[in-house]
């Protein structure tokens, strides 16, 4: 009831609970709750989830990441907001259940035989007829050739005739209550296979989420959970030759770990790649210890085809190196460096003391990838003149990315790289990318690529080091060392000199010289004048040259000057080449096609290698791989229930669709020494199948005709 304080209606309790009751039972609210899990799926499966903070924060900047994680739009399935909707959807769609199926139930009984004979002449479906034989008769067999058509029938006498009820397709409301069944059936196991009954075991047993590093062994065992959790989801890293228990559960603020019942041992990964370089085939060798029996069960798991063991699926998720050794050469990029050779784990750091400064830097290996599938296309011709290089081609080229726009795709496996990091004492890292053999880009020219990237939302972007006659980096490393040497400089530039000017003419000479010492100070970054260097912050390469020439040229002249200035460079920086090949007791170099293509790589790599934000690069020079499956295991009672959800949505969808529910209406009457026939019939879809049935019936029932 309701009671009035000065005109103002207030709903008692009941009333407000009934009105409850009615809004969350309501298909308008079922609707609004789908239509919300709908947008919050679709976000889950745009956006990564479970991703590091940082990672977001490089795709998005540090407002959105703050704003998607406020909003647990990077964990949406395992948010609080989310589940309590599955649970409102649940309940709303079980009250929809529970208030419909007592009517659908109730419906099965009901033939509607009371209906009035004036009320079958509204029906859209209808016919009149007159019939030879008597009432009883007419009616009783009416209502056989209805049942031997599958109906379901039932006779009503009246004083004034006799009426014929009988419906068909009652399946068709069975399929609401499978439909909406399958709703409630797939959001229950969502909640039994989700975080919530991790969180429900985690609070219950005084758990909690793990922050720290450091060995899974060495986690305490308030951050693990039961072998009992009767529901989890995790990943577990094993690499050959090792086993491993333990599985880690990601979780919003941190990691809990997941003890198992037995432990997975890799015996052999196996991997198999597609020409283009993705793998098509994941498969581990692996055995099963059980912890309470001993027993050793031998299994194989593949993308797709799980391993199951007490109640625990097994899935082939991705592979990832397992602790692979490399050895590492050091290549100085400054003169204050010095080369060496050290070995290390993939995954683990090593301490150098090579920074700017003398300052401390760690060395990360991050990843080793032994197969490499680069597409490769088009070409470009190497230059004829190994003194001749394009100055405004040289500058856009520099530091330019490792893969260039092709027109047709050419698929080659480029060989094993090595990434890693460099960090300093501050803890700013930079992420390298280096090729371990040499790579032609289609310019005739094989180079070693170093790639490099401030952070990981970048593309790499890769200085090419040209191949030198015995195969290697040397010769670049010797040219740079002697660009930084100002008495190998000037003997360079001597011999240019001598060489390009007769003898007879000194004073010619000795401008030429004036030219080509400014020429290789301003690209070895050393001359006073440059406009950088009176900043403070000395820039060479071919940069300084372009800005020496805008400074100091007419730009009416400033092409044609360009050009003789680069031209000297070139020259000189030959020189200093055959310079470097004699103190190391090689052969000097021949001017043929391959010498002028590794000139003009080399004086691009000399321009880059100025802007390499590191004191050395490494490069690969050996390895030994160990690689590491990761498995997901998963114990899901829910997926049943799921399996179930989905044949009932099924057989609910199909129901609907496709059973058409009839209902058919004889009345039988005598009049005038006869039997007068009214006949309805009412379908639930108005169906080009419904107009068919219902000539036949009126043909076989009463003889009607249109």
């Amino acid at each position: 009831m309701s009671v009035s304080t000065h005109g103002v209606r207030v709903k008692t309790g009941s009333q407000a609970l009934r009105s409850a009751v009615e809004l969350l039972s309501s298909m308008r609210f079922s609707i609004s709750l789908l239509t919300v899990i709908c947008i919050a799926s679709i976000i889950g499966t745009v956006l990564k989830q479970q991703e590091p903070l940082v990672n977001y924060v490089n795709q998005f900047g540090p407002f959105w990441a703050q704003v998607f994680a406020a909003a647990s739009l990077t964990t949406v399935y395992s948010a609080w907001w989310f589940m309590l909707i599955l649970g409102f959807l649940v309940l709303s769609t079980s009250l929809c259940i529970a208030r419909s199926t007592p009517k659908i139930l109730a419906d099965f009984k009901i033939y509607k035989e009371n209906i009035r004979e004036q009320s079958l002449k509204a029906f859209a479906h209808r016919a009149e007829a007159g019939l030879d034989e008597q009432p009883e008769a007419a009616a009783r067999r009416i209502g056989q050739t209805l049942v031997s058509g599958g109906w379901k029938v039932k006779l009503q006498q009246r004083d004034n005739g006799w009426m014929v009820a009988a419906k068909a397709g009652a399946a068709n409301k069975l399929g609401y209550i499978a439909a909406h069944s399958a709703i409630v059936l797939i959001c229950l196991g969502g909640l039994f296979d989700g975080d919530l009954v991790v969180k429900g075991q985690m609070l219950l047993n005084g758990k909690s989420v793990y922050k720290g590093g450091g060995l899974i062994a060495d986690v305490p065992e308030q951050y693990r959970l039961s072998p009992g959790n009767p529901t989890f989801r995790g990943n577990i890293l094993v690499a050959e030759g090792s086993q491993s228990s333990t599985a880690i559960l990601n979780q919003a603020e941190g990691v809990v770990l997941q003890d198992l019942p037995f432990a997975i041992e890799l015996k052999k990964f196996i991997v198999e790649y597609y020409s283009t370089g993705m793998p098509k085939l994941f498969a581990s060798e692996i055995i099963i210890h059980d912890k309470e029996t001993g027993a050793a069960i031998p299994a194989r798991v593949e993308v797709n085809h799980p391993a199951s063991y007490k109640g625990v699926e097994i899935y082939q998720s991705s592979f990832d190196d397992g602790g692979s050794r490399v050895k590492l050469r050091a290549m100085p990029m400054t003169a204050a460096t010095k080369p060496f050779e050290i070995d290390g784990v993939i995954g683990g750091t090593s301490q150098l003391g090579n920074g700017a400064g003398g300052e401390k830097l760690s060395l990360e290996y991050t990843a080793l990838r032994v197969i490499n599938v680069e597409n490769f296309g088009g070409g470009s011709t190497p230059g004829v003149d190994v003194r001749k290089v394009d100055l405004r081609e040289s500058i856009d080229a520099r530091l330019g990315a490792a893969n260039k726009t092709v027109t047709q795709k050419v698929l080659r496996n480029v060989g094993p790289s090595i990434t890693y990091k460099l960090r300093d004492a501050a803890g700013q890292a930079r992420e390298f990318h280096n090729y371990m053999l040499p790579v032609d880009t289609g310019d005739g020219v094989p180079a070693y690529l170093l790639g490099m990237r401030e952070n990981p939302a970048d593309n790499f972007r890769y200085l090419r080091i040209p191949m030198d006659e015995q195969g290697g980096m040397d010769g670049f490393l010797r040219l740079r060392a002697a660009l930084a040497d100002p008495a190998l400089r000037a003997q360079a530039v001597q011999r240019y000199a001598a060489k390009a000017v007769d003898s007879t003419r000194p004073e010619l000479a000795q401008q030429l010289s004036v030219s080509a010492t400014r020429a290789m100070a301003l690209f070895a970054g050393v001359d006073p004048g440059h406009k950088a260097a009176v900043a403070g912050t000395p820039v060479g390469g071919l940069q300084a040259i372009a800005d020496f020439m805008e400074a100091n040229v007419p730009e009416a002249e400033r092409a044609r000057a360009g050009e003789v200035l680069v031209r000297i460079l070139n020259g000189v920086l030959f020189e200093l080449a055959q310079i470097t090949q004699e103190q190391a007791g090689l052969k000097p170099l021949e001017p043929t096609e391959k010498t002028q293509g590794f000139m003009t790589q080399a004086v691009l790599a000399l321009s880059d290698a100025q802007l390499y934000p590191a004191p050395m690069a490494f490069q690969l020079t050996d390895f030994t791989q160990v690689q590491a499956s990761v498995f997901q295991v998963a114990r899901a009672p829910g997926k049943k229930v799921v399996y179930l959800g989905c044949a009932f949505l099924i057989l609910g969808v199909f129901a609907m669709l496709y059973v058409r529910e009839r209902r058919v209406w004889v009345w039988l009457s005598g009049r005038d020494g006869r039997t007068h026939a009214t006949m309805a019939l009412s379908t639930n879809r108005k169906t080009l199948d419904g107009d068919r049935e219902f000539d036949h019936l009126k043909s076989k029932l009463i003889g009607a005709k249109d």
